[in-house]
């Protein structure tokens, strides 16, 4: 019920906080996120790994890269040279589903393919906010991507921040029964 309030009054406090405070909308943005995040953490979802999907922006991919992984992530040689290959890792150890998308509109219908109990996003303030606003009632995590080289271009992610939001949603009795 909060998740759905938060999600109401957002783009009220978008407008309310950029004319009135000067607050920019991608620190509202990321304070949407951080607030949904920790409802999240404080419901103690517990999800088989199967069920967890872990939903990445393509961006994520070094751009010279020959190897797309949009259509299947398995595509990725892991190089090293971004962090698709270490999420791909991720993954697998953990037995999450993976996809990566090349927008909203492909990963709102790869939510709905996937049938997640969970979600863990990564995404830029404004892509992030708006899918998790999306995809409710499912339980979302948001990581946000680092932008070096600017929007959309060889983002990064934390890699260690992933992994614990995986272990943070994770059915661990039954994820160490089954392995």
């Amino acid at each position: 019920m909060a998740n759905r309030f938060i999600y109401l009054l957002f783009p009220l406090s978008l407008g309310l906080g950029k004319a009135f405070i000067g607050i920019q909308k991608d620190e509202l943005r990321q304070a949407m996120i951080d607030l949904i995040n920790h409802l999240v953490v404080m419901n103690l979802y517990k999800v088989p790994p199967e069920r967890i999907l872990l939903l990445t922006p393509h961006c994520l991919q070094e751009n010279t890269c020959i190897h797309k992984v949009t259509h299947d992530v398995y595509n990725c040689k892991q190089c090293g040279r971004c962090q698709v290959g270490g999420l791909l890792k991720i993954a697998k150890e953990y037995g999450c589903q993976f996809i990566v998308v090349t927008g909203g509109t492909l990963a709102r219908m790869k939510v709905k393919e996937a049938k997640p109990k969970a979600i863990i996003a990564i995404a830029c303030e404004r892509d992030l906010a708006s899918g998790m606003a999306d995809v409710f009632p499912i339980p979302v995590i948001g990581v946000l991507n680092e932008r070096p080289n600017g929007p959309c271009c060889n983002t990064t992610v934390d890699i260690n921040k992933v992994r614990d939001a995986v272990e943070l949603l994770i059915d661990k009795d039954n994820y160490e029964r089954n392995c």
